[in-house]
């Protein structure tokens, strides 16, 4: 009968609530060597970018295996089991030393490697201690600065040693091509000396093929060429303009020489030989001769005289053949020139060449490649060593920011995310990201405040964006277009320019004061809009009166402006309007009296409740929906924005807000002018005033209407009906009424 087997228990993992959340606690050596057993459901991040955090840069390219600008969850265990498989106690990574003990190196087969090459740095260094830290291995110019062979398969003359030939002949392969050696010296590598050898045999062929024959002038040939192919275009020139004379003499005067064109140069005539050369060769005629000794135009008189001295210096001139003879000769030597081969060692000259190929040395050039290349091992691992410093120091530190994001809720260090702080609207906001560019709506969903700024600094010539996260006070000045200054954990300030703005409640108090501000906002609007009407309005009348009163009027007849003045004057028509005011007036004060008495009935607390109440029904839910969202802030939706796999929430409640945005605070003065003082003292005093008057008539408008749906004790003092008041009013205004025609019959026999 088989027993079942027993599942074997798993590591216990300790917890904590960070960030509002339960992650799991890094806090020992043990830990980091069982990050492989940790369920990934449990990690904070699944996957972060390499580029654009404030962390050491060869670290996240250590940890970055596959190099693909991404580390994953993968890698960070890899990275872990590989440190400690090398290290006695992993408990050292969380020292975060800047320098390894070479004790703390177990005898496996990897930390012995490891431990062989540290003390190798330190004794190519001269150094004489035994630990290594991260400077020791950071100038690897300066490990291999002595060395002969250090394992990249490049040699340098210093690699030849004693052999100073040899040594001779790395530097003569250094003149065709280089690569930088390790040591930081120029060297060569198999293929440079390949192609070194094959360059000389190619060169000492083709020079053999340069027989007698190719080379029609001797050694003079190559002069000669080039001394025809000067000046081989204006003479096919030439020979063209006397074809067309012969072709019609009447051309003739249009292909010659102009001398209209010479005699408008102006001033000294040997400055303009530029102009001059634009002329033919020589004065063309029908015979088709080129002049070699006399009438050849100045601009090209010693090219002529060159070419000629070289093919023909016996004569005094040339037919077309004669001179499409001498170009054939060279055919041949055009040729071979056109197939030469090993030019890169041609300076070294033929009898070098031809002594180079005959020493033949190749072979021993090549067994210095692997001499060199037997190294490479060692000298990786000597760069493995540099590797491992490094991350003993920073991968702790990592960690807290990829497993369990603690660094951002650790008030003595910041996460690496965090790329500076930004000033604006006298403010300063720890909690800003470097992003590709405006992400709004995927960053809406954090539920924070969010300024996008594009960062620039003419100084440094870098220029970056940021989502800075604003997480305390007012943002009624703040737009976008607004300019700010970030400076970057380094201390450099950039030009910060607001580009976008993903608008979510700051805090609860800012909520409570928001309806408010969005009435006073719309009043402003309607008044600054209802004055630009009233005045566009008053303009136009103003223009037209203007226009009226300018032009000429006609005699009217004299009971039209009787009637006109009638019309302006209409004594019944302002009778009603006083008693309508007057009716309005009454029953206002009636309302007034009314509820002043029921005011006087309620105690000072139910007053208070009730204006309570009320302000709680204006703002209530402004700031119900902002303890909502501040509730939900998340951090997470932000980083995602920028190419992060955040995995849990990473909540920024109120309190914790107020840590990363600091507020200007600014001590309160006394000695200041006593009459500014008193001002604003009134100014505040007649501003609470009224919005203590205006909450007061909501009060009392919502008493007044509601108490006749309840036992209130506004009931009992409602004594005179609203009716009767309303009667009362309208009766004068009724007999001013019917007075009215007796005083417009008035009004006409005074007319």
């Amino acid at each position: 009968m088989f027993k079942k087997k027993k599942k074997k228990d798993s590591y216990p993992w300790q917890f904590a609530s960070v960030g509002g959340k339960v992650r799991v606690k890094i806090q020992s050596g043990k830990d980091i060597a069982h990050l492989g057993e940790l369920d990934r459901k449990m990690w904070t991040v699944l996957s972060c970018p390499v580029t654009g955090l404030e962390f050491d840069e060869a670290t996240l390219k250590a940890i970055d295996r596959d190099g693909d600008g991404k580390i994953r969850v993968d890698e960070v265990i890899a990275t872990a089991q590989w440190l400690c498989s090398v290290l006695n106690d992993p408990e050292i990574l969380l020292k975060e030393a800047d320098s390894l003990p070479i004790s703390e190196l177990n005898s496996s087969e990897d930390g012995a490697r490891l431990a062989a090459s540290a003390k190798q740095i330190l004794q190519n260094l001269g150094l004489e201690k035994d630990s290594v830290s991260i400077e020791d291995t950071s100038d690897y110019t300066k490990i291999f600065a002595n060395t002969k062979f250090n394992g990249d398969g490049i040699i340098t003359p210093a690699s030849a040693g004693d052999d100073a030939p040899l040594a001779e002949r790395i530097g003569q392969i250094l003149s065709i091509g280089s690569a930088t050696d390790r040591s930081g010296e120029a060297g060569v590598t198999a293929e440079h000396i390949e192609a070194f050898y094959t360059a000389l045999a190619d060169y000492a062929a083709w020079m053999e093929a340069g027989v007698k024959e190719v080379f029609p002038l001797g050694d003079k040939t190559a002069d000669a060429l080039a001394a025809c192919e000067a000046v081989k275009d204006k003479i096919a020139d030439y020979f063209m303009r006397c074809k067309l004379i012969g072709f019609n003499e009447g051309t003739a005067a249009a292909v010659g020489v102009s001398v209209d064109k010479i005699g408008a140069i102006q001033g000294n005539l040997a400055l303009a030989a530029s102009e001059i050369g634009e002329e033919p060769l020589a004065q063309p005629s029908k015979e088709g001769i080129l002049p070699l000794k006399e009438g050849i135009n100045p601009a090209w008189k010693g090219a002529v005289d060159a070419m000629a001295a070289l093919v023909a210096p016996d004569k005094d001139g040339l037919s077309e053949a004669e001179w499409n003879a001498i170009l054939a000769q060279f055919a041949p030597y055009t040729a071979w020139i056109g197939a030469k081969k090993g030019a890169e060692v041609e300076a070294l000259g033929l009898d070098t060449v031809k002594a180079i190929l005959k020493e033949d040395r190749k072979a021993d050039l090549l067994k210095l490649i692997e001499e060199d290349k037997a190294l490479e091992a060692e000298a990786l691992s000597i760069e493995e060593v540099g590797r491992l410093v490094r991350l003993c120091k920073y991968f702790y530190r990592f960690l807290n920011n990829y497993v369990v994001l603690s660094d951002f809720y650790d008030k003595d260090h910041k996460a690496i995310f965090q790329a500076g702080r930004l000033y604006i609207d006298q403010r300063s906001t720890d909690l800003c990201i470097k992003v590709a560019g405006p992400a709004p709506e995927i960053s809406s969903l954090s539920g924070m405040y969010i300024l996008y700024c594009a960062c620039t600094s003419e100084k440094l010539g870098k220029s970056f964006n940021i989502a800075a996260v604003l997480t305390d006070g007012d943002v009624d000045g703040i737009r976008a277009g607004k300019n700010a200054v970030f400076y970057d954990r380094e201390g450099n300030d950039y030009t910060a320019k607001v580009t976008s703005i993903v608008d979510n409640p700051i805090s609860v108090r800012q909520a409570f004061w928001s309806p408010y501000k969005k009435v006073g906002r719309w009043i402003n609007d309607k008044i600054d809009k209802s004055a630009a009407e009233k005045n566009e309005k008053s303009m136009a009348d103003l223009t037209a009166k203007a226009d009226t009163a300018t032009s000429a009027k006609p005699a009217g007849d004299a009971k039209e402006t009787a009637a006109g003045m009638k019309s302006s004057f209409d004594i019944a028509k302002f009778a009603g309007i006083f008693a309508a005011i007057g009716m309005a007036i009454g029953f206002i004060g009636q309302f007034l009296v009314s509820v002043a008495k029921g005011v006087v009935a309620l105690k000072w607390w139910q007053l208070l409740l009730i204006l309570v109440g009320i302000m709680l029904l204006i703002s209530g839910p402004a700031m119900f929906i902002a303890w909502r969202k501040l509730r939900r802030r998340d951090l997470g939706p932000v980083l995602n924005a920028n190419g992060w796999a955040v995995n849990a929430a990473s909540l920024v409640n109120v309190k914790f807000g107020r840590t990363l945005t600091q507020l200007a605070k600014f001590p309160k003065l006394t000695a200041v002018d006593p009459k500014a003082r008193r001002k604003a003292f009134w100014k505040a005093f007649c501003w609470s005033l009224s919005c203590l008057a205006i909450i007061a008539v909501v009060t009392l408008w919502l008493l007044n209407v509601f108490a006749p749906c309840c036992k209130s004790p506004l009931k009992k003092y409602k004594e005179v009906p609203v009716e009767e008041v309303i009667a009362e009013e309208v009766q004068p205004a009724a007999e001013v009424t019917e007075e009215a025609p007796a005083t417009e019959a008035a009004a006409e026999s005074e007319i």
